[in-house]
């Protein structure tokens, strides 16, 4: 059935205000969405990296349907032992530094920073918080209060005191660091101003800095987990760099709400056994649905060996997709940008992408940037297609 987009917007809140790319969705399998008039869309933001393993993946369908026949919710304050928690961390642990040793379950990846900022608070009993210019960790308020633009931030006034900023890739600036930092929330590859890879040794000039000052760190992998960039995390790409504490979300629950913190045992044990007005609660955070989910994306991710050729899929379309209005196509694995050249009008050039049946997005701190992150499971078929689409939309504006 049909529904006006003035009559959604009428009654449901929404954050995106263009008409044109408003999709009535009827369905979507695999990297394909179609919307009431059939039309069909080539994903290539994945629900922003959500759809790792594709939409309506049958692993994770299967899984859900099962579990829906034993229970729901139930309980999730410690009273009730639910087997979905254990076997999926249990099987992850399998795929994780040592370091790793619980971890603790919410419903997003907004919630999973929060948890990690008081963590990090309680285990060091410091106030400061550091995070990198032009990066985007959340929209609760500790989250936001994380952001360096006036403009996103003017609104929710006070925000949480004593949060600072670093540069992305200043290895000067790491001096910012110090022994009142609680924690530096930062990103393995940054997504805000389009995808930008950290400089060679940047990371491991943060580990150590945060290691000398005893500062906990906190990488957001919200985004870049669960295979996007080639390895099931992004900081496995970099050598003698594990954060302290992991935050993950998106690509986790292959289409189902979940997300999560984990770390290092003694910091999460300053969060175990606390009343939850003191530690952290979260009355969905570990539902069945959603971790049985969660366990059936990892296993078809690993199982299906979907990270095998990621970076050759990505390859292509950094090769691949060129055009006179592409300044550069950027990223890693299948988690990548088009630059448009600074005149091109980006609205027209999203409008456009969506009239040609391409689903993509800007970045958040650069809308010359559109999106370009399809489902690990796209074929090369499938990308030459895409490429196409993409532009043939170029070539109308």
């Amino acid at each position: 059935m049909k529904t006006s987009v003035q009559d959604f917007r009428k009654l449901v809140a929404q954050v995106g205000e263009i008409d044109q790319i408003m999709i009535d969705v009827e369905k979507a399998e695999g990297i394909y969405v179609w919307d009431t008039d059939n039309k069909q869309y080539m994903d290539m933001l994945s629900g922003i990296c959500v759809g790792n393993v594709g939409h309506r993946n049958p692993k994770v369908v299967q899984a859900v349907k099962e579990q829906m026949d034993k229970y729901m919710h139930v309980m999730v304050y410690g009273e009730f032992v639910q087997s979905p928690q254990y076997r999926y961390f249990k099987r992850l642990k399998e795929f994780l530094p040592d370091s790793f040793s619980q971890i603790f379950y919410v419903n997003s990846g907004s919630e999973a920073i929060e948890g990690a900022l008081k963590a990090a608070k309680l285990f060091t009993k410091r106030s400061e918080i550091i995070s990198c210019k032009a990066s985007y960790h959340g929209s609760t308020l500790g989250a936001v209060s994380m952001l360096s633009q006036e403009e996103f931030t003017r609104g929710f006034r006070p925000l949480l005191p004593d949060c600072n900023k670093i540069t992305y890739n200043s290895f000067e600036e790491l001096e910012k660091i110090t022994e009142r930092t609680a924690c530096v929330v930062a990103e393995a590859v940054a997504v805000g101003e389009g995808v930008k890879l950290p400089a060679e040794g940047w990371l491991q000039a943060l580990r150590k800095r945060c290691n000398e000052t005893g500062t906990v760190l906190i990488f957001d992998e919200i985004q870049t987990g669960f295979g996007r960039t080639g390895k099931l995390f992004a900081f496995e790409h970099f050598e003698g760099v594990v954060p302290d504490i992991l935050c993950i979300a998106k690509g986790m629950g292959g289409g189902m709400p979940i997300g999560a913190f984990i770390g290092r045992e003694d910091i999460m044990q300053s969060l175990n056994n606390h009343h939850p007005l003191i530690g952290h609660a979260s009355t969905f955070g570990g539902h069945p649905l959603g971790c049985v989910a969660a366990l059936a994306t990892l296993n078809c991710i690993i199982e299906d060996n979907l990270m095998a050729d990621v970076e050759k899929k990505g390859e292509r379309y950094r090769k691949e997709l060129t055009h006179p209005l592409i300044k550069q196509v950027r990223g890693i694995g299948l988690f990548n940008c088009i630059k448009l050249k600074e005149d091109v009008d980006w609205q027209k050039a999203l409008i456009a992408c969506f009239s040609e049946g391409i689903i993509t997005g800007t970045h958040l701190f650069n809308s010359q940037c559109l999106s370009l992150k399809p489902a690990l499971i796209i074929t090369d078929s499938q990308i030459t297609e895409s490429i196409e689409r993409i532009k043939t939309a170029l070539d109308k504006i």
